[in-house]
C-alpha cells in the first residue's frame, strides 16, 4: 500500500484492494460522480482511503467479452480532486497491466489521460467491438438529449508506452 501525502492538509492517502464490504461505498461514489454504474465489481476495484480509511478515490481495469480491457471507474470524491488521488490510482493499475488497455472519457480529460500515454482513436479507427458498441450507444443517446459531445475513446498500446506520469 503507497501513502501520499494530501498537500493542503498533511493527511494522506493510501491505495488498498478492495474488499466485499468496499461495495455499496464504491457503488455511491460511481454514481455521484455520474460515470457509467455498470461492471462494478469490488474485487477489480483498487481504492484510495484517507487516514481513517474512508473512500476519497477509486477505479478498476474492467475485461469485457471480446477480451479487451478497460481502465475503468475512475473516481474521486469532490473535496480531493486535484491532489493526485487519480493518477496514483490510475499508476496503480497500469502497473499491474499491459497493452492494449482502453478507456472511454468526456473530451476535456484527454489531456489528462494523455500524460498516461493514452491515445485518442479517431472516430471510425481500430477498437475492440464492446468499444464500437458503447461509442454507438452513447452517440444515439447524446443526439436524443440534445448534448454537445459524447465520449472520446482512447488507447494505451505498445506504440504509445510511456512511463505513466509521476512515476
Amino acid at each position: 500500500m503507497r501513502l501520499a501525502p494530501d498537500a493542503d492538509s498533511g493527511v494522506g492517502f493510501r491505495l488498498r484492494p478492495a474488499t466485499r464490504s468496499d461495495q455499496a461505498a464504491i457503488r455511491g461514489l460511481i454514481r455521484a460522480v455520474r460515470i457509467n454504474p455498470l461492471g462494478i465489481r469490488w474485487r477489480r476495484f483498487i481504492l484510495a482511503v484517507d487516514d481513517r480509511g474512508v473512500l476519497v478515490g477509486c477505479g478498476q481495469i474492467k475485461p469485457h467479452a471480446d477480451g479487451s480491457r478497460e481502465l475503468a471507474s475512475i473516481a474521486v470524491v469532490e473535496a480531493w480532486r486535484g491532489r493526485g488521488v487519480a493518477s496514483a490510482v490510475i499508476n496503480h493499475l497500469m502497473e499491474g497491466a499491459s497493452p492494449p488497455l482502453w478507456l472511454t472519457c468526456r473530451p476535456r480529460l484527454i489531456p489528462f489521460y494523455e500524460r498516461f500515454g493514452f491515445q485518442p482513436v479517431a472516430p471510425g479507427g481500430a477498437m475492440p467491438p464492446y468499444f464500437r458498441r458503447i461509442l454507438r450507444l452513447v452517440r444515439i443517446l447524446v443526439r436524443a438529449r440534445g448534448l454537445a459531445d459524447g465520449p472520446q475513446v482512447m488507447v494505451w498500446q505498445e506504440s504509445c508506452t510511456t512511463e505513466p506520469a509521476g512515476s
